[in-house]
């Protein structure tokens, strides 16, 4: 039966099917990988670093993305994991928010893989939070249900913080994630090496029609690049719009994440650090060889228009 809200109407449910259909909004990864980082980067968050790299998380291959900013409280957490919630640009920091829409994370991460771990810290509070298709879909669930578990440390060892969902949420990660015991969660906190910080950890990552990984990991150790015949498609694709001669290479930025990551920002917050090597941010405004400036004044003029009304 759908919960009812406090005025006695039934609340909105969002189907777990809505947690594929929004990702693809993104139909290139790299574009995915951005939304994480500009999360990472806007204001309340204001990460410093953000590492990005690929691990072996028992006999998953996972994504993961560690910042050292401010963290999240349990709220703010919940926030995150559900729709259309932001306070960016609420506050008063004189930099602009990227992202106003509290959609990055979901269209982001669910567009890398189908299931992800969130471990953040504030200072105060530690927490881990899952957003799982795979979890959605073992359960038969209705909704989007986001698992989420507060911890509170004393000395060196965390204690769970005890609110009405909390055991249910611990037990759903171990049960469901790649994740199986309190020992490896703490293990994940204590990654974030920063006082506060949040790590991100993102599994089944999606695969090509033929089997692969849709990322290539091995080709170069210091990059995540496209496979050839996902570049052949991009070549073919700028080719017939247009925007590439057929004489010409297809740039890097395409197919290979660190040079797409060197040019993403105009002004780069936050520094990136792409499998242990940190991005080299190239200023394209810097290269050009000639350079406008312009401002944009709009115009309002107001027109009257009388009508008349026939009976």
């Amino acid at each position: 039966m759908a919960r009812l809200s406090e005025h006695g109407i039934r609340l909105s449910s969002m189907s777990p099917s809505f947690l594929n259909s929004n990702s693809t909004s993104h139909t290139w990864p790299f574009s995915a990988v951005a939304e994480l980082i500009d999360n990472a980067s806007d204001p309340g968050v204001s990460a410093k670093q953000i590492w990005i790299d690929v691990v072996d998380e028992g006999d998953q291959r996972c994504l993961t993305f560690t910042d050292n900013g401010s963290g999240m409280t349990p709220n703010k957490l919940h926030k995150m994991l559900s729709f259309g919630f932001t306070e960016k640009g609420s506050g008063k920091s004189s930099q602009q928010a990227i992202g106003v829409y509290g959609n990055g994370f979901k269209s982001g991460s669910m567009r890398l893989g189908r299931d992800a771990l969130i471990f953040t810290k504030n200072g105060g509070c530690q927490s881990v939070g899952m957003l799982s298709q795979t979890y959605l879909h073992n359960i038969k669930a209705q909704a989007v249900m986001v698992p989420i578990v507060p911890f509170n440390q004393q000395t060196n060892i965390l204690l769970l913080v005890v609110t009405e969902d909390s055991t249910a949420s611990l037990a759903a990660i171990l049960k469901h994630s790649i994740i199986s015991s309190e020992e490896q969660i703490h293990a994940h906190f204590d990654s974030i090496h920063s006082k506060k910080g949040t790590k991100i950890l993102i599994w089944n990552i999606r695969r090509a029609k033929d089997g692969k990984t849709e990322i290539d990991f091995e080709t170069d150790p210091t990059d995540f690049r496209l496979p050839e015949i996902q570049t052949e498609e991009i070549k073919k694709g700028l080719s017939n719009s247009g925007s590439l001669r057929h004489h010409q290479n297809i740039p890097d930025m395409y197919y290979s994440l660190r040079a797409y990551l060197s040019i993403l920002y105009l002004k780069p917050r936050t520094q990136v650090i792409l499998r242990g090597k940190k991005i080299q941010a190239r200023l394209v405004s810097k290269k050009l060889s000639y350079i406008e400036h312009d401002v944009y004044k709009p115009q309002f003029s107001v027109s009257y228009c009388d009508s008349t009304r026939y009976v």
